[in-house]
């Protein structure tokens, strides 16, 4: 089993399923805040991999859906300051085992890399279900289709 460094919003509903996934499959979970996180553009750098720039993005952040940051028109130095600046722009979670690390909650490669098959009988149905959750997107708890108009935001809040 794995020790699983796990960066991400505190109270967000789609880190809390995506940490009790990996819990069931028997990792430890180490959570740090992903917005207080002293980062450095090397160490933000390293989850990205070979990612197109677009990709390092929380599509549901709203400078990104209000269009004011286009992730798309970014090139990498641009895109790493303004995530440095407001790392609500980083998509979650940031995960590392070892030396390897890794953005996003894409279940299959999180299943072929650490494995997420439940180790206990008693959470196979819980992790059974989750895995066929998409895990990449955010979570309120209610159906709003992403649309964060003020009054949205007076009902539930939502700044991702």
């Amino acid at each position: 089993m794995a020790r699983v460094v796990f960066y991400s919003k505190p109270g967000c509903k789609g880190g809390t399923k995506q940490k009790v996934l990996l819990t069931a499959a028997g990792h430890e979970v180490i959570p740090y805040n992903l917005l207080t996180e002293p980062w450095t553009v090397e160490r933000l750098r390293s989850f990205f991999g070979d990612r197109p720039v677009a990709e390092w993005f929380n599509p549901s952040a709203p400078k990104v859906k209000s269009g004011e940051v286009v992730p798309e028109k970014l090139d990498e130095q641009t895109a790493l300051a303004l995530m440095l600046r407001e790392p609500l722009l980083i998509r979650r979670p940031l995960l590392e085992v070892g030396e390897q690390r890794e953005v996003g909650f894409d279940v299959q490669k999180i299943d072929a890399w650490i494995g997420l098959q439940a180790v206990d009988e008693s959470l196979r149905e819980i992790s059974e279900n989750l895995m066929k959750e998409n895990l990449q997107g955010c979570f309120h708890g209610h159906d709003h289709h992403h649309e964060h108009g003020h009054e949205r935001q007076k009902q539930g809040n939502c700044k991702h």
